[in-house]
């Protein structure tokens, strides 16, 4: 068949790494293109202004020290990615790293899968920051919402948690791309 794209969603947390590894010893094949895809926050205060911080030594107001402050951010970012791609590397598995900036992070992810026209994706299921769980006790993760709203199968990586030592396989859940049907009588 045709070559597939797959992509790999990564953050910079353990849980990302793992996923990688398990996408090159499980999923992904010689002939695949693999994209390593993160979305880092517009801000590095996550799009938030929380005004002047205390203690640092200028004012982090001024443009130029914001400025630094998100290129440092971006560089910490992009060689933290090279190091998630160290198993596609030893493997010999070609790969790019593909970075945007967006404040939502969950609908930026589903809209760069599309426009790079991904095969299917890969992610971690923690992570992202996605440990919030809401009033209702349910967990918003980014995963869940990728699963619900990307338009090409998702495969989500459960780290095995130390509890689960007598189980190394890790939890893979995989959501076929589909038509879903409105539900509810006409």
């Amino acid at each position: 068949g045709a070559r597939r794209k797959i992509g790999v969603a990564v953050d910079l947390s353990d849980e990302s790494a793992f996923a990688v590894r398990w996408a090159v010893q499980n999923y992904i094949r010689a002939d695949d293109a693999v994209v390593l895809l993160h979305v880092s926050p517009t801000s590095v205060l996550f799009g938030a202004d929380w005004g002047p911080l205390p203690h640092t030594p200028q004012s982090p107001g001024t443009p130029h020290s914001q400025q630094k402050l998100e290129d440092d951010f971006d560089a910490f970012t992009a060689s933290k990615a090279a190091d998630l791609a160290k198993p596609l590397k030893e493997a010999g598995i070609p790969f790019k790293i593909h970075i945007v900036k967006d404040h939502d992070m969950r609908e930026r992810l589903c809209l760069e899968v599309e426009r790079l026209g991904l095969s299917a994706v890969i992610m971690g299921s923690r992570g992202f920051g996605a440990e919030k769980r809401g009033s209702d006790g349910k967990l918003g993760s980014v995963s869940d919402y990728c699963v619900h709203h990307c338009v090409c199968p998702v495969v989500v990586v459960r780290n095995p948690d130390d509890k689960d030592v007598g189980n190394a396989q890790p939890v893979v859940t995989v959501k076929e791309a589909e038509v879903e049907e409105e539900g509810g009588k006409g």
